[in-house]
C-alpha cells in the first residue's frame, strides 16, 4: 500500500461506509497522505502513509485517546489492542497485514463492542 493507493482507498471506504460523516485530508505530498475519517466530532480514524520511511498508521481515536490501532515499521506490522492500546501486539495475529478495508472491518466491530456510534 503507497501514499497514492491509499487515497485512492480512503475515498472509496468513505462512500462505502455511511458511519463515516467527514473525510479530512490533513497533508498530501506524492510520497505521504495523513487524514482523518470522522464518525463523530471526538470519534475517528486517523491514517497516515510515508512511502519514503515505509511507514503506516492507523488509528481509532476517542476523546483524544489511541483506543485501537494498527502500524507499519521498519517493514513489519504491530497491533495496538482496545485492552491494551499504548503496547505492541507483536503476536502473529499482531504482526498480519492489513488493508484500509480491513482495519476498518476492525474498527466497525470495535465500536459495536464498545456501544459507540
Amino acid at each position: 500500500m503507497n501514499s497514492a493507493d491509499l487515497a485512492t482507498s480512503l475515498h472509496q471506504q468513505t462512500s462505502q461506509r455511511a458511519y463515516i460523516r467527514q473525510l479530512a485530508i490533513l497533508e498530501q505530498s506524492a510520497n505521504l497522505i495523513k487524514a482523518r475519517l470522522y464518525i463523530s466530532s471526538d470519534l475517528f480514524v486517523q491514517i497516515y502513509r510515508n512511502d519514503h520511511f515505509d511507514s503506516t498508521n492507523l488509528v481509532l481515536i476517542h476523546n483524544q485517546q489511541r483506543i485501537y490501532g494498527r502500524d507499519h515499521l521498519g517493514g513489519v506490522w504491530h497491533r495496538h489492542t482496545t485492552n491494551a492500546p499504548h503496547e505492541h501486539d507483536t503476536s502473529n495475529k499482531g504482526r498480519q497485514a492489513t488493508t484500509l478495508a480491513e482495519f476498518l472491518d476492525e474498527v466497525e466491530l470495535i465500536l459495536a463492542r464498545m456501544n459507540l456510534p
